[in-house]
């Protein structure tokens, strides 16, 4: 009986991910030697925030059964319309408001979903589509295509307090890890928390199953689903603010184009496009992965050019992993 678990366990999604991710880096440090070091792991760790934070509002949806693409359009929105504000209404100069109407902005988007999904019952893809096209055409519209750039100083204290600082030895060269880090890892460690231990997550799996059988289990499918899609608009919209503290950008596009990656890293993850399957360890295994590859392919000589064509071998090859632990599973129980 150990034995099968200790095989289970070895030949799980996230452990075929951690080979892969370890035997990546090994051929990455072998061809650069400074690749192991602590400037690596403060870059990835900064580059994934944003990509980690859309994953998890990816794989609430996707779990619960749905799927969602338009989560790049609400954060352009959620990230555009408070600086439009900002800089060209009135100069408010404060944090709270900010991150308050880029929530604010996401919850509305995130319940609009859920009505198009749960009260309608659209397909979600199609739902999330027509969402996604409202709120990029809408905002373009509405408050035109201009960037910004400069952030108040509220925005500005929060950008320039880090928890890591780090001074590579030789090169001089500082490396800074941002304080908003610590909003995926305690986002991470609250759904974790949630789908594992709270009955809202035991609904979720549920209603991505079977939602007949669910709905005979006494799950109202309508409230999970609007949960989902809500949860997705309301992360989305702080994440949007995020990206504009950090990048010091605010655009109608910045965003656009970011789900394929998204689902990627949940697919890989072995969250389950079919719904009712996946966790937050295996997500965040896919996120350092898809990471990994898009900030170190020119460490191999690869050019950036072929980084889309990588990400969807990636793609193929974590479905094909995913349907193989499917099938097995199966086969496991009969």
């Amino acid at each position: 009986m150990n034995k099968l678990k200790t095989k289970s366990l070895l030949t799980s999604t996230q452990m075929i991910l951690l080979y892969v991710i370890v035997a990546f880096c090994l051929v990455v440090g072998i061809r650069q030697p400074a690749f192991f070091s602590p400037a690596t792991v403060i870059t990835i760790c900064r580059a994934g925030i944003f990509t980690m934070c859309f994953a998890l509002c990816e794989m609430v949806v996707l779990i619960s059964g749905g799927i969602d693409v338009s989560f790049p359009a609400i954060g352009c929105v959620a990230m555009y319309v408070p600086m439009y504000i900002i800089n060209r209404v009135t100069p408010i100069d404060s944090a709270l408001f900010a991150f308050g109407l880029a929530i604010l902005i996401g919850l509305l988007f995130g319940l609009l979903n859920g009505f198009l999904v749960s009260i309608l019952r659209l397909p979600p893809l199609i739902a999330t589509l027509a969402t996604s096209s409202i709120a990029s055409g809408g905002v373009v519209t509405l408050l035109g295509t201009r960037e910004f750039t400069t952030l108040p100083d509220s925005l500005q204290a929060i950008y320039n307090t880090n928890i890591i600082t780090y001074t590579a030895p030789g090169t001089g060269f500082t490396y800074l890890l941002n304080v908003l880090f610590l909003v995926p890892v305690l986002a991470c460690l609250g759904v974790a928390w949630m789908l594992r231990y709270t009955m809202l997550g035991r609904g979720l799996y549920a209603i991505g199953g079977d939602k007949n059988a669910a709905r005979v289990a006494g799950f109202n499918v309508r409230r999970l689903q609007f949960f989902a899609y809500t949860f997705s608009g309301v992360l989305t919209g702080a994440t949007a603010m995020m990206y504009t503290v950090l990048m010091h950008s605010s655009t109608t596009s910045a965003l656009m184009g970011d789900e394929m990656i998204v689902i990627a890293a949940c697919v890989i993850g072995g969250v389950r496009i079919t719904g009712g399957h996946g966790g937050v360890l295996g997500v965040v295994l896919g996120v350092v992965l898809i990471t990994l590859v898009q900030n170190n392919l020119n460490m191999l000589g690869i050019p950036t050019s072929w980084q889309t064509f990588v990400v969807g071998l990636i793609i193929l090859l974590g479905t094909i992993i995913t349907s193989w632990q499917a099938k097995r599973s199966s086969h496991g129980k009969a």
